[in-house]
């Protein structure tokens, strides 16, 4: 079906997403349902909402353009006024559940393939391609289907089903800090120091309280955006060179192409640069006021930008049990994660992020972070969710060998 705006009207489909963006923000802190709906939620529905109902389509420039430039630009600006000391504190604790948690990921890898390898062709490839997505994220998808090579309908209909799943566990992973009973039952520090920080005037829900006007001048705008765009554009070309000449081939050792991974990796090469310009020069980063609300509506753009793909009718076409499979994976995971964080005694703040950064990837993590505000936990989910693009590959490697003799 084709959309009301086309893919390649760029004009048009900046003006959706950023009126998007602007409307679940307006909603978000001058409604009655903004106090119980978290912005991006309503970003989200607000997309799938035009996309399933042809207003936009599903695919198009000015998507990867929100993937490729204004993530980048929004972790910079996020963590400039970050507390360093917490950062070191968490990285840690959330290594540990991290790893948990791609426990579940196989696990739930290995139910969905018992439940419906008899109704998915093709499924010990498209197991073994999500479990290393579902670990790492994007990059680790990439890689896999390009190793295993399963048929470009299957790629396809995989692609569709793991689109509309992310948009559904958004859904749940977002609502699960704002039950009374989960933050009860496996404790939420992070929400209560939020609360306990905000001062609500009559009239105002938490969100508006949050994001009230503050003193900024075109030099904090005009410094933020330029440090940012600066340091996006020497990572990512640093990560091209790095890759260009660590090169690794299939006779290379598994320590040796782990290490390649992590120092080519340009999100983590990001992180680490806009970390060290802190250490440097701590007095600049914490006056640049405006970056947190820069980075913030970013993320906004690019919560749109995640619901978009979300085409029920497509799945509908192409792959129902698709589906089925990779919400089995991303369930088993959110089971086997909150079981743990239980036992040792984690938020359900970290719970959620560990989750995200496994499932999603630790760009989409950090974003969760930053809709949330948990300011705290944006720089350990972003250099822990890094692990996952590390581990991803031999995770998916290992699921295939097991599964693909059955």
């Amino acid at each position: 079906m084709e959309s009301l705006i086309s893919a390649n009207n760029n004009l048009a489909l900046w003006a959706f997403v950023m009126l998007a963006a602007a409307a679940a923000i307006l909603i978000e802190q001058r409604t009655k349902l903004g106090a119980k709906v978290p912005g991006a939620v309503i970003a989200l529905l607000i997309a799938i909402a035009a996309s399933n109902f042809g207003v936009v389509p599903v695919d198009a420039p000015v998507y990867d353009a929100v993937w490729g430039y204004v993530v980048p630009l929004a972790i910079p600006l996020l963590l400039f006024q970050l507390n360093l000391h917490a950062l070191v504190k968490e990285s840690g604790r959330l290594l540990f559940l991290f790893l948990m948690s791609s426990v579940g990921t196989v696990l739930g890898v290995f139910l969905g393939f018992g439940l419906l390898k008899d109704y998915i062709p093709e499924l010990d490839k498209i197991a073994a391609i999500i479990s290393a997505s579902y670990t790492g994220g994007g990059v680790n998808l990439a890689a896999m289907t390009a190793k295993l090579q399963p048929s470009p309908t299957m790629i396809s209909a995989t692609y569709v089903a793991d689109n509309l799943m992310m948009a559904c566990y958004f859904f749940v992973l977002i609502a699960l800090p704002a039950s009374q009973f989960v933050r009860k039952f496996w404790g939420s520090p992070y929400q209560d120091q939020n609360e306990r920080h905000r001062v609500v005037e009559d009239g105002d829900n938490a969100a508006a309280s949050y994001w009230k006007p503050k003193e900024i001048s075109l030099q904090n705008i005009a410094i933020a955006l330029g440090a940012a765009i600066l340091l996006v554009a020497v990572a990512f070309n640093l990560s091209a060179f790095l890759k260009g000449i660590l090169t690794v081939t299939e006779e290379t050792s598994v320590v040796v192409t782990m290490l390649v991974g992590l120092v080519t990796d340009k999100y983590l090469l990001l992180t680490t640069l806009t970390f060290l310009v802190m250490l440097l020069f701590p007095k600049c980063t914490e006056k640049l006021n405006g970056s947190q609300e820069l980075g913030t509506y970013c993320i906004y753009l690019f919560f749109v930008v995640i619901g978009v793909p979300a085409s029920i009718p497509l799945i509908i076409d192409n792959a129902p049990l698709l589906f089925v499979f990779t919400m089995t994976v991303a369930l088993v995971n959110l089971v086997v994660t909150l079981f743990f964080g239980k036992i040792f005694k984690f938020g359900i703040e970290e719970i959620t992020l560990a989750c995200n950064a496994n499932v999603g990837g630790p760009t989409t993590a950090a974003a969760l972070a930053i809709g949330q505000g948990w300011r705290d936990l944006v720089g350990p989910i972003l250099v822990i969710g890094t692990v996952g693009y590390i581990i991803g590959n031999y995770i998916g490697a290992m699921v295939y060998a097991v599964l693909g003799p059955m």
